[in-house]
């Protein structure tokens, strides 16, 4: 088919970047692809050329942008200036399945923290339920690769979107979507909260909108959002519109569901995935799904790596890898989760790693709200010293160790990454891990809990959270090795 796309500037050669030039080939436009890292254009899809020239070829109309590119970097102005559109991988993806014969339908997650754990509990649903489904966008797998034309024909998607990604994605409009929260993060990019927050709330411009009730944010959105309908989730018993827990049960008053499964049967256990259980559960309730088919399912989900995961055992201490909390929200949350499913356990909290705009004082309250959870902090990252002073003075009586080795050196730019790369574990000199986890293990004692939770991004130090994940664990691997 005809794309009229016409000439096209792929801005980003990675996983969803790649996937977009394909898509767009297959589509009959001519795709031009940039990126900062040479070695990115050696291996480009046949069919596609590098572009190594500054700023925007001549002739391009319609330039696809990696999601972490701010709306004021130069290309971006540029392209604005010539009359060319930006948008994004996500945006590519519906217009080209809009352009299908049978467009797939989306149920789009987003929010703080939360997004992937609910996606993939949303994707457990649908598949439980017999449908022909898959879960993309933030969470690895490009969107447009689900709607490609040479790959599966899909009837649902279950889509995961960050705030980039929805902002540069204007005319995506799902069957339903949800916020689940929405807390400081991301602010440098967005210019604040409430660009980041407006960012969130195109999850809820289609058919129906949901959010989560417990979270003042994410309540207004859906107050505010243009849906027919609405449904809110909460921890307490739900209203006429909403899902939440009533005797232990989660259960669905907003779709005529009744009770779903028992809360403390949902994985990961404590209040935060219990909201997205609740949040999936909703979004399946959107589409149709039978409300035992979503208890099952949710019943039998197991969490992906890098979200509370055990990853060792050693001298009775356990550790846990939350990489994936990367900003104090998420971290509060897996904090909370310690505290669930280990009554009167302490922890040591390795924290660390890229800010995003988000103040050092978060950090420090956290530290302050969860006093008499931890035990120590181990603080990495090329941020530590505003970090380690914050704890300092917010927690004055919590022992804080400072790792100052580790590459602090420039990792992939975050204007030219989209999905995180297939992980694998850090072992060079370079990686503050083993020391980090040897100071953890020092600070922690019988019965105790290690958790990694670094309410900071990774790539100052690391590839991606995956990769950061995993230098955790072949440290903690580590630790029963002699010298």
């Amino acid at each position: 088919m005809g794309s009229g796309f016409g000439k096209v500037l792929v801005a980003g050669a990675g996983i969803s970047g790649l996937a977009a030039a394909a898509a767009l080939r297959d589509a009959d436009a001519e795709v031009l692809v940039s990126d900062d890292r040479a070695d990115a254009l050696a291996a480009l899809p046949d069919g596609v050329a590098p572009w190594t020239g500054d700023g925007l070829p001549d002739g391009v109309h319609t330039v696809v942008t990696s999601p972490g590119r701010r709306p004021d970097h130069p290309l971006v102005a540029q392209a604005h200036a010539a009359g060319a559109e930006v948008i994004g991988e996500p945006e590519l993806a519906w217009r080209l399945g809009r352009a299908s014969s049978n467009p797939p339908a989306w149920l789009v997650v987003t929010g703080t923290n939360g997004k992937t754990t609910t996606t993939e509990m949303l994707a457990a649903i649908l598949h439980a339920a017999g449908l022909s489904s898959v879960a993309c966008g933030n969470i690895g797998y490009p969107v447009v690769s689900a709607v490609a034309s040479a790959g599966p024909r899909y009837e649902v998607l279950a889509v995961e979107l960050s705030s980039f990604q929805l902002y540069w994605s204007p005319s995506v409009h799902p069957a339903a979507g949800v916020v689940l929260n929405v807390a400081e993060d991301h602010l440098d990019w967005h210019g604040g909260m409430a660009g980041y927050s407006s960012a969130k709330a195109h999850a809820l411009v289609g058919d129906v909108a949901v959010a989560g009730a417990d979270d003042a944010v994410a309540a207004a959105l859906l107050a505010g959002a243009p849906a027919p309908r609405k449904a809110g989730v909460t921890l307490g018993e739900p209203g006429p519109d909403q899902l939440g827990v009533v005797d232990g049960m989660l259960v669905d008053r907003a779709f005529g569901g009744g009770d779903l499964l028992p809360a403390d049967a949902v994985v990961p256990p404590g209040p935060p995935g219990v909201t997205d259980a609740l949040a999936a559960a909703a979004l399946a309730r959107a589409y149709g799904v039978d409300a035992g088919t979503i208890g099952k399912a949710l019943a039998e989900f197991t969490p992906g790596p890098h979200r509370s995961a055990p990853v060792g055992e050693h001298d009775g201490v356990r550790y846990l890898d939350d990489s994936k909390a990367t900003n104090p929200h998420a971290t509060d949350a897996a904090l909370a989760a310690v505290t669930a499913r280990s009554p009167g356990a302490k922890a040591v909290w390795v924290v660390g790693g890229l800010l995003k705009g988000v103040a050092p004082e978060v950090l420090g309250e956290l530290a302050a709200k969860h006093s008499a959870l931890l035990a120590g902090a181990v603080v990495i990252g090329t941020e530590r010293a505003p970090i380690v002073e914050a704890l300092t003075r917010h927690a004055p009586g919590l022992p804080v160790q400072e790792v100052t080795g580790g590459h602090d050196g420039a990792m992939v730019p975050s204007s030219e990454r989209d999905t995180p790369a297939p992980s694998t574990p850090a072992d060079t000199p370079a990686d503050p891990m083993p020391e980090a986890v040897r100071r953890a293990a020092a600070l922690a004692g019988p019965g105790d809990v290690v958790l990694l939770a670094p309410a900071a991004a990774s790539m100052d130090q690391f590839r991606d959270y995956g990769h950061r994940g995993d230098a955790f664990a072949a440290a903690v691997a580590a630790l029963g090795e002699t010298p």
